[in-house]
């Protein structure tokens, strides 16, 4: 059965103000969510290795987000940048602020190792605490094997993302679209999940999952493996509490 707009419930890797380099704020990403249809939109600001981005401050007050905007359900998160010796940019205390984080592999504080060994930092990372999420593992410019990483992201219980800031901007991350199509037919083999998102900088990027329907329609990928189409599977890979813990 094809997949459909109105099945992806949910966007949760977005960014505001707040990382220094996007231009919404918190409300207002998840009012254009409220407007698309979501029911759930989660915010994730980058990590401090990204110049302008938060002060870690901030990610200990996530408690202070309402649970709810605009009738939409609002997580909190973090999108951290892979270090390369397979660490991340975010102290376990302060993941602990948060309901989860994005691992992803950026050009700051990280240099392209390789197709194995960019593997191994990457599936060394998803056993942090909180990460349950790879970013955009999409680009020529830091290949990796899918096969090792799809059969990671399930022992770890994770699920990797498929980004439409990617396939909206090929150009900027090479081999993008042969590189989806080579991880979704290793999750389908593997029974791994997948999560769609954004990876919106503007409000009204939010919730346009077109080109990634396209896609998945394209390769006949299965509903059940996709997180935006059942929400309480997504709250239970990432162990959902209602209640944060307490910061400043």
């Amino acid at each position: 059965m094809a997949v459909e707009l109105k099945d992806l419930l949910c966007d949760i890797h977005t960014h505001t103000i707040a990382s220094g380099h996007a231009y919404g704020t918190i409300r207002e990403n998840v009012q254009a969510g409220a407007e698309r249809g979501l029911k759930l939109v989660g915010t994730s600001e980058h990590g401090p290795n990204i110049p302008g981005s938060c002060h870690p401050i901030y990610y200990s007050c996530a408690n202070r987000i309402p649970r709810e905007m605009f009738g939409v359900e609002v997580i909190t998160g973090v999108e951290a940048n892979l270090n390369d010796d397979g660490t991340i940019d975010i102290p376990d205390m302060l993941l602990g602020f948060l309901d989860y984080a994005i691992v992803g592999i950026h050009g700051f504080g990280y240099k392209n190792h390789g197709e194995e060994e960019n593997t191994d930092l990457v599936i060394k990372a998803m056993g942090i605490d909180k990460v349950h999420f790879v970013a955009h593992p999409d680009t020529d410019k830091y290949p990796l094997n899918y096969e090792r990483l799809v059969k990671a992201a399930i022992e770890n219980r994770c699920a990797l993302e498929m980004n439409t800031s990617s396939l909206r901007k090929p150009q900027e991350r090479p081999g993008c679209y042969d590189n989806y199509r080579r991880m979704l037919a290793e999750c389908v083999k593997q029974g791994c999940y997948i999560i769609v998102n954004t990876d919106a900088h503007d409000p009204s990027e939010v919730g346009r999952f077109e080109k990634a329907v396209e896609l998945l329609n394209e390769v006949d990928f299965p509903k059940e493996l996709i997180l935006n189409c059942d929400l309480d599977k997504l709250k239970e890979l990432i162990d959902y509490k209602f209640d944060r813990i307490m910061g400043f």
